[in-house]
């Protein structure tokens, strides 16, 4: 992708340092901040179903710190160690890869306020993944305290001719993700057994319909959309009707 590129940004979103270790995804932003000639991004997301891998979830925004800590140190190549509760990089520890730039932006992903609080402090951009609810817009906003960090949202995303074909489509492949987000969504109040409206929590329809709901969500306040896999009958076929189709109804 970098080979074939000149403007766009690249980047993992998100890492979760919590199955791959802070030096290594260093190293592995090094690499495609290399390579892409400084075009590359770092998001960052505790994740979930940590459970099902038998990894411990307590401390996770004392994990996101210092894992953010590690990165930042090794890309800077500050050789003065981090001693974390959850991390370590021992002293005059560095890649043994290139390094293009000291840093790069930094994307942090939640749904937690204690952790967007913090974002606020360190990160270019927040990301609330799995949704696409313009009403949470202000919500993360006020979480944030720093009108300087950008707000992303990013979900299920499915364009098709066929619009209903799209939504169903959609449907089945968010069902799994509701479990974890529907209840974490302050702006829905849901009451135990009660189902999410699931336009809040992907994006789904014709070509046109999508562009609406892109625009919606700039509108609200969100600084990109990120429109997540299948896209369409296949990825590639979804990208294609994405870059051919939605994209000049956005003007972008």
């Amino acid at each position: 992708m970098a080979r074939v590129t000149e403007r766009l940004r690249l980047g993992p979103a998100a890492l979760n340092p919590f199955t791959l270790h802070p030096y290594e995804i260093a190293g592995q932003i090094a690499m495609l901040d290399a390579v892409s000639d400084g075009r590359a991004y770092l998001g960052l997301a505790k994740g979930a179903w940590l459970d099902l891998l038998g990894l411990e979830e307590d401390r996770p925004l004392a994990g996101l710190q210092e894992a953010v800590a590690i990165v930042r140190a090794l890309l800077s190549g500050d050789e003065g160690g981090v001693q974390g509760e959850r991390f370590t990089l021992l002293p005059g520890t560095t890649l043994a890869y290139p390094r293009r730039r000291e840093s790069v932006p930094l994307m942090i992903g939640t749904w937690g306020p204690a952790t967007a609080r913090w974002a606020g402090t360190v990160a270019d951009e927040l990301k609330i993944g799995g949704s696409a609810n313009a009403d949470l817009v202000p919500v993360a906003r006020g979480w944030l305290d720093n009108p300087e960090v950008k707000i992303v949202l990013g979900c299920v995303s499915v364009v098709d001719e066929d619009g209903d074909w799209a939504r169903e489509r959609a449907r089945q492949v968010v069902e799994p993700y509701l479990d974890v987000v529907a209840h974490l969504d302050p702006t829905l109040e849901l009451r135990t057994g009660q189902s999410p409206p699931l336009e809040r929590f992907c994006i789904a329809g014709t070509p046109e319909e999508v562009a609406g709901r892109v625009v919606e969500l700039w509108e609200a306040g969100v600084f990109r959309v990120e429109l997540g896999t299948p896209q369409g009958r296949s990825p590639t076929e979804g990208v294609g009707i994405i870059c051919d189709r939605v994209l000049p109804l956005l003007g972008r």
